[in-house]
């Protein structure tokens, strides 16, 4: 992992302020989901992209009835 050098404290409900710089370097904007992982002692934080639930694939993909598909796979399925 690389170090930014930017720390930052949690505050009293559990939350930490993302710097306005590394949410423009990885293009975070308000309201954007993001996905939360822990890799032994770490943290990980992972802008959110959804998947389809076929193929895990994130390119062209729209929901359907609460689930994700991508294009690929809902052509498969209407042949």
């Amino acid at each position: 992992m690389k170090s930014t050098g930017i720390v930052r404290r949690v505050d009293e409900l559990g939350r930490i302020v993302l710097p306005i710089e590394l949410r423009r370097t990885l293009d975070i904007a308000e309201k954007d989901a993001l996905e939360i992982y822990v890799e032994e002692s770490s943290i990980v934080l992972k802008k959110y992209e959804p998947a389809c639930i076929f193929c895990d694939s994130a390119k062209n993909v729209s929901s359907y009835k609460g689930k994700n598909i991508c294009a690929e796979c809902l052509k498969e399925l209407k042949a």
